[in-house]
């Protein structure tokens, strides 16, 4: 299974679409077997389900990610976990392990969203146990 996380730095990046880059990780058998670092190709609506899609991708970890883009990566049939926190490495090792669980989206997007105006919060602690399941 190959999963992306949102990254910025060595840090899980608080909104998916606009993170610097994307690191890939092929997790088999409970272990991450290998990660790539990619650059993020760019921020626009529906762009990203598809490019993560054709590299493989089934699974994308974020801090935060509004409901249409969500909504646009299960379309692909690639789930997702938000309200990820810490170092990359650590997030993908316990993804692989099965106990990554997620939270509330760091980026709450409203109805009227507009580009380059979304409020950007961290709201840590909850938690709802939506996790991905290794396939």
């Amino acid at each position: 299974m190959k999963i992306a996380i949102a990254t910025e730095g060595s840090t899980v990046a608080p909104h998916f679409g606009r993170c610097p880059e994307y690191t890939l990780y092929n997790v088999k058998d409970g272990s991450v077997i290998d990660k790539t670092v990619i650059p993020n190709p760019g921020h626009e609506p529906g762009f990203l389900p598809e490019y993560l899609s054709n590299l493989g991708v089934s699974c994308i970890i974020a801090g935060g990610m509004g409901m249409r883009a969500q909504n646009l990566f299960a379309g692909k049939n690639i789930q997702t976990v938000v309200g990820a926190t810490g170092l990359v490495d650590d997030v993908a090792e316990a993804f692989a392990s099965g106990t990554l669980k997620g939270g509330e989206s760091l980026c709450e997007h409203g109805q009227s969203e507009r580009p380059g105006n979304h409020n950007c919060g961290h709201h840590e602690g909850h938690d709802h146990g939506h996790e991905c399941e290794d396939k």
